[in-house]
């Protein structure tokens, strides 16, 4: 699928306000309300738009302690495996296979340090964990939920 630079914009300006109407979005990338819905759509059929979410803050709900730890694993332990054990545990947000020493790289978010470490032995207990290296999140520097530079 091409997507051109409207598309882009397009994109950019759901990704910093999913709720913005197609009116609006229609005056920012000079198009009318019908044809940035064609534009959706279109987007929405090819997948490039996967779906329309609420930005919650983890502090909001309580869940502010984070860390991201490295797993190390057991053979030929597959992205699917992976995959399928980390999705059983609600406090993973994000789970990475990578590059480097470490297997795959998950990021955790807990109410406090017992919940952190008690997220931490479930996941290490999983069966080709053979061990893990853990780093806990201090402040949070930038966090964007896009793709690609900002188009303000």
């Amino acid at each position: 699928m091409q997507i051109d630079a409207v598309d882009q914009r397009i994109i950019a300006l759901l990704v910093a306000d999913a709720r913005a109407s197609y009116a609006d979005i229609g005056l920012r990338v000079s198009l009318s309300a019908p044809a940035v819905k064609r534009r959706v759509d279109r987007l929405r059929a090819a997948g490039v738009i996967r779906g329309f979410t609420a930005v919650v803050d983890p502090a909001a709900v309580g869940w502010t302690t984070e860390a991201f730890v490295e797993l190390f694993c057991a053979g030929r332990t597959t992205p699917a495996q992976l995959g399928a054990a980390v999705r059983r545990h609600p406090e993973v947000v994000g789970a990475y296979t990578v590059s480097g020493e470490a297997d795959a790289l998950v990021h955790l978010r807990a109410a406090d340090i017992a919940h952190l470490e008690e997220a931490l032995e479930r996941l290490r207990a999983e069966p080709f964990v053979t061990s893990s290296r853990s780093t806990i999140v201090l402040s949070r520097l930038v966090e964007s939920p896009g793709v690609g530079p900002s188009t303000g």
